[in-house]
Parts: structure tokens; C-alpha cells; sequence
């Protein structure tokens, strides 16, 4: 078979349980990672033969897309912020609108004379990562409690050659805040889905729940011990920038607005609320 008559077979049956643009944005991602081969590309070279075993491998990798696993994981990394990361299924694949979260931080250091900057709940390491890769004199620490997780970031801030402090550290427990410092920034995409939610079968089934669920009882678990550690971690004119979700922003500022913070809730580029910015009342 050639190129382009894989190609079409990929969107072909991805269709049957992706949108049009996903099929083919997903088709993509396997193409240009298995053949180092751009949908561009495949406008010159589609009419190339696929070898046997290559073609055997590039179904086997389309049977288990068709199972929903994301793309992702399958080739083992992705694109954020312009930079590449190594992506296990120990943590979260990094998303469009985390990358508008730090592009929040990345304006606000610029303009901000300290730059200590603390991320809770790292994962891949994709918002310190960014951040020191386009902050000059970043001094970055980020905190995870897998340790899965935090050797994927730190091979992600091996690849991306930058220096950041990774700490393994369980942040619900208030007993472990002392050890750490004061910052001029503190940023965080934590688990806040409560539990039952429902959600679609390639995050459910493939991504790490630990970084995705809260308990329905205590769905703002994580958000009230960033309040409880900011009282006295969080530098004087410092902000805290957090990911939250969509239909609990406004619920998520309120315990902020309670504690004497002035918030800003943001909207990301799908018109979801999607972020708080928070500072200490001037």
C-alpha cells in the first residue's frame, strides 16, 4: 500500500469516533512520528510504497487509536509551548489551555521584579519547563508526589535544557509546607474533576487518575490548601495563577474572594472559565 491510501484509511475510520479535524490532526501526530512524514509532505511523497512491516505496525497503531488511547501516549511525547515532552501514562498530556495558563505567568514575570516561581503538582514538568525556558533568572521549584511522574519531568527538563527544582513532596499534607520557601509566583493545574464525572473513554481509561480526580465530597481539596500555604508562602505583591474547572470557576474564586484575595477569572480561547488569577489585596 502507499502512503496516501494509509493515510486515508487512518481518517477513514478514525471519522467513525472523531470529528473530522481530529481524525486527521491525530493522523498527523502518527504520521510525522512513525514515518517522519509531515501531511505535507505526503502531497509529494504519498505515492511511496509502505513496506510490509511498516504497514503491519502503522495498523497496529491504528487498532489501538480506534480503542481511543491518545495519540500521545502512543508515540510517547507532545508538543506544548513550543517545546517537546516525553508523555507516559504516569502523567496528564498537556493541554491547549494550560499553555494560555503560562503564557499568564510568563507575562507576569516579565514586568515582576522577583521570579521565584513554585508549580504544585507538576506532572510532565511542562509549566516550569516553559516558564524557565522563557524567563532569563527563573528560579524554578515544582512540586509532585509521584515519583513516576517526576522522573518523566525531570527527563523532560533534561530534553528541553533547562534547570528546574523538582521536589517530591505530597502538598495536601500542611505539615510538609514549612520546608518550603516564599514565592513570587505560585502556579498550578491540580486534580479538580470531582470523581464521578463522567468523562470520555480516552482520558478515563488512559490517563493517570490521581492527577485528574478529587473526591465529590471535597472537590476543592487542592484549592483550599494553596489558600492555607499562600498565607504565608506567597511573596507580598506575588500571584497565583490556577487552572480550574469550567463549571466551578466561579465557586473556586469565591474561597479566595473569602480570604481577603482579589481574582480575576479568565476565559480560555473556547470561551470556558478556565482560570483564575489571584494577588493579595493591595
Amino acid at each position: 500500500m502507499t502512503i496516501k491510501e494509509i493515510q486515508q484509511k487512518y481518517i477513514i475510520n478514525l471519522q467513525d469516533i472523531y470529528s473530522s479535524g481530529e481524525a486527521n490532526a491525530i493522523t498527523d501526530i502518527i504520521f510525522e512520528n512513525t514515518l517522519q512524514i509531515s501531511r505535507w509532505d505526503i502531497v509529494i511523497k504519498g505515492s511511496n510504497t509502505v513496506d510490509e512491516s511498516l504497514k503491519n505496525k502503522l495498523y497496529n497503531i491504528l487498532e489501538r487509536l480506534l480503542q481511543k488511547e491518545p495519540p500521545q501516549y502512543i508515540v510517547g511525547n507532545s508538543w506544548f509551548y513550543n517545546l517537546n515532552f516525553v508523555v507516559t501514562n504516569a502523567v496528564l498530556i498537556p493541554r491547549p489551555e494550560t499553555e494560555e495558563l503560562v503564557l499568564e505567568a510568563i507575562t507576569f514575570l516579565k514586568t515582576n521584579d522577583g521570579k521565584k516561581v513554585l508549580d504544585i503538582g507538576t506532572g510532565s514538568g511542562c509549566i516550569p519547563i516553559s516558564i524557565k525556558k522563557n524567563i532569563e533568572g527563573a528560579d524554578v521549584y515544582a512540586l509532585e508526589v509521584s515519583n513516576d511522574a517526576l522522573g518523566v519531568a525531570k527527563v523532560n527538563a533534561e530534553l528541553n535544557k533547562t534547570t528546574v527544582n523538582f521536589l517530591q513532596i505530597d502538598f495536601l499534607e500542611e505539615k510538609n509546607h514549612p520546608q518550603l520557601s516564599v514565592y513570587d509566583l505560585i502556579v498550578s493545574n491540580p486534580p479538580y474533576i470531582p470523581n464521578t464525572e463522567v468523562l470520555d473513554k480516552n482520558v478515563h481509561n488512559y490517563e493517570p487518575h490521581l492527577a485528574l480526580f478529587v473526591p465529590e465530597n471535597d472537590v476543592f481539596i487542592f484549592y483550599n490548601k494553596i489558600i492555607a500555604f499562600a498565607e504565608n508562602h506567597l511573596a507580598k505583591k506575588g500571584k497565583i495563577m490556577l487552572e480550574v474547572h469550567e463549571n466551578l470557576a466561579k465557586e473556586t474564586a469565591r474561597l479566595f474572594t473569602e480570604k481577603d484575595y482579589e481574582v480575576i477569572i479568565k476565559k480560555d480561547m473556547q470561551q470556558k472559565e478556565r482560570m483564575l488569577i489571584i494577588s493579595r489585596y493591595q
